[in-house]
């Protein structure tokens, strides 16, 4: 993809900004602050550990910080980046538009920020938004649970948080492909917003009203997992259940005959290449890229699930 600065900067700011960024170089790699939602979900864990891990192989210093999906957390954690001086920041954001407020401020002091995962609702302001295609994985789920399912039956679908751009996506993806299947019933339509503990619930209450559904579709691996313990529970193991993320639970999960796909977003190659984009802008003031970059998702089935490990895909 071609780089074009003045998709997020005017380039007299950019300008302004390698005064800094070459004192930055000149007194060693500097800090870079990755900041992420919680540790819990092993998604966001690998997305911590694969930018923290490039982040040291080219020589920086590293703080890792979590906002527990919390926008006023989030807030402080770039203030407290700004004030340490971080050289860059790595960034899974707490809300789309909540984090424009902050990646400005950081752009304002002279600090770029490089998105992962999550989109925010305004370009120009951080130097790269490197997310999964998740319209397009959503569609190789979908397929997949159209193709589990005969092409009929009730089902359910989990969404995640409203607040997240993600979230409206996978759905998205998910109906233009099964809403194309008239004997697909969706018979409940619930947000577990992310988690494994929410999905059981919400599960546990939509069997007492829909006992006879056949299928449940999850906006991720986490709340996939819940959704399978509370159909384990209730002795519905026929239940077709697909999620999202490619986390190693659901992995062994595919292994073992319990849920039945997912799909692989690659956190960890993802956090990794923002933080190499980062080392190329601080030294040089561009990354080569364009600010919006999709890397293209891929499903994971019992054929491939062999090869998965933490959010990425051995070759076979």
């Amino acid at each position: 993809m071609k780089f074009t600065r003045r998709t997020f900067l005017a380039g007299a700011t950019v300008t302004a900004f390698l005064p800094s960024l070459k004192a930055a170089q000149a007194q060693g790699k500097g800090l870079i602050a990755i900041i992420t939602p919680s540790h819990d979900n092993p998604f966001f864990k690998a997305e911590a550990v694969g930018a923290e891990s490039r982040a040291k192989d080219l020589g920086y210093e590293t703080i890792v910080l979590v906002h527990d999906d919390d926008p006023n957390k989030q807030s402080e954690m770039f203030d407290t980046a700004i004030a340490r001086g971080a050289s860059a920041i790595i960034c899974d954001n707490a809300g789309a538009d909540a984090t424009v407020a902050p990646v400005q401020r950081a752009l304002d002091a002279g600090i770029p920020t490089f998105l992962i995962d999550r989109e925010i609702k305004e370009s120009g302001i951080a130097i790269s938004q490197i997310v999964s295609n998740n319209y397009q994985g959503a569609q190789l789920g979908a397929e997949e649970f159209v193709r589990q399912m005969s092409e009929a039956g009730p089902y359910v679908e989990l969404l995640g948080r409203e607040a997240d751009t993600n979230a409206g996506i996978r759905s998205a993806g998910y109906h233009d492909v099964i809403d194309q299947y008239p004997d697909l019933e969706m018979v409940a339509q619930q947000s577990a917003n992310w988690s494994q503990t929410e999905a059981y619930e919400k599960m546990e209450t939509i069997l007492q009203a829909q006992p006879d559904i056949k299928g449940v579709i999850c906006g991720n691996d986490t709340m996939a997992m819940g959704a399978w313990a509370a159909l384990e529970a209730a002795g519905r193991t026929d239940v077709i259940v697909v999620g999202f993320d490619g986390s190693n639970d659901v992995r062994d999960s595919i292994l073992k005959g319990g849920i039945k796909a997912t799909v692989l977003q690659p956190a960890y190659r993802q956090a990794q290449l923002a933080v190499e984009q980062a080392d190329a802008y601080i030294k040089n003031g561009e990354t080569g890229e364009q600010e919006k970059q999709l890397m293209d998702c891929v499903l994971i089935t019992k054929e491939n699930a062999g090869n998965l490990e933490t959010f990425a895909l051995a070759e076979a």
